[in-house]
């Protein structure tokens, strides 16, 4: 049992207000008796009714900013003394990366640049004892590992590879984690997820989107034949998954959060339009041609990568983590709060 499983932490996370974000500090904020302080831009991604449930504790903090603002996140560190980050804020949709990389080069490689360089700078004037505490958990994502062919999965060593500009600032992120971890001695952590998917996700994600268009009767889009695979992995059991690493994982090394729950993007589009049928049987689509007919095919994505997998056998077997998910619970779950929220 290192340090971190028998102290408070006061938490810094970036990208709060996010959906993986907020999932994460309503789960600190309930579960455990850790402060969390959360910066976030409040970029059009943010939905900061996602933590209204924890906006009131007085374990939880807010601070509306950028991390690309240096003298802004220096100041968080003055004010706040954070003995660990969780850096979760970045542009994340390959389609937006790829029509504005801009945004993604900035705030990804940037900003993540300018929170290596704060919590250097933090932990250098901190007592000894309390700079070894220190962590900077960096979250990236099995994108940037690129394409996988139709066998084998991506773990902790697999080569970089990114495919799009979003891919490719994550990859720099993560290879300047590394570089602060090796050059300055920054005790830092680096996670890798498969897909995420759960309530309060952004509308613009595939799951989401397929359900809030299924219920308006609008068309579902599918990129290309709609083969494409992905490993999907419940929000909640990500977070609990990121907990573990921050609290149990080794300074320096990275872990691969996966749940083996690989469905390709036509078959997870159909089995959502089968849920909708089984829980909306008054709806015309149900009781005509199914929500399967709004299915419409259209133009594949630039640079779209196959296959997604992840091996997480380093994560279950040395921090003794395992999902509670299965995917046909979660993705019931996720419809079922889509349709009591939805407008």
């Amino acid at each position: 049992m290192t340090a971190q499983n028998t102290q408070t932490l006061k938490i810094l996370i970036t990208g709060g207000c996010g959906f993986i974000g907020s999932a994460l500090i309503r789960h600190i904020i309930s579960l455990t008796s850790h402060q969390v302080i959360n910066l976030d831009k409040l970029t059009y991604a943010a939905n900061p009714l996602s933590l209204s449930s924890v906006q009131d504790n007085k374990r939880y903090h807010f601070i509306q900013g950028d991390i690309c603002d240096d003298k802004l996140v220096n100041s968080v560190f003055e004010q706040y003394q954070p003995n660990v980050v969780m850096h979760l804020a970045a542009e994340s949709h390959v389609d937006r990366s790829i029509a504005g990389p801009a945004d993604f080069i900035h705030t990804n490689i940037v900003g993540t640049f300018n929170l290596l360089e704060a919590s250097r700078h933090f932990v250098n004037q901190l007592p000894s004892h309390q700079a070894k505490g220190f962590r900077f958990h960096h979250v990236s994502t099995d994108e940037v590992f690129g394409d996988l062919p139709q066998t084998g999965f991506f773990n902790e060593q697999s080569a970089y590879s990114p495919s799009s500009p979003y891919s490719a600032s994550k990859a720099s992120s993560d290879h300047l984690v590394k570089a602060w971890h090796r050059t300055y001695g920054l005790p830092t952590l680096i996670s890798y997820c498969s897909n995420n998917y759960g309530p309060f996700q952004h509308p613009e994600k595939l799951i989401p989107l397929t359900i809030t268009r299924a219920i308006k009767g609008q068309h579902i889009p599918i990129y290309g034949d709609g083969q494409q695979i992905r490993d999907w992995l419940h929000v909640q059991d990500h977070v609990e998954a990121l907990l573990t690493v921050l609290t149990q994982g080794q300074i320096g090394e990275a872990y691969a959060i996966g749940a083996n729950n690989e469905q390709t993007n036509l078959h997870l589009v159909q089995s959502i339009c089968k849920h909708l049928s089984i829980l909306m049987p008054e709806h015309h689509l149900a009781r005509n041609n199914g929500f399967e007919s709004l299915i419409r095919h259209v133009k594949d994505r630039p640079g779209h990568d196959q296959r997604y997998a992840i091996d997480a056998s380093k994560l279950m077997s040395e921090l003794n983590w395992t999902p509670k998910y299965t995917f046909e619970t979660g993705l019931n779950q996720t419809v079922q709060w889509y349709l009591a929220n939805s407008k």
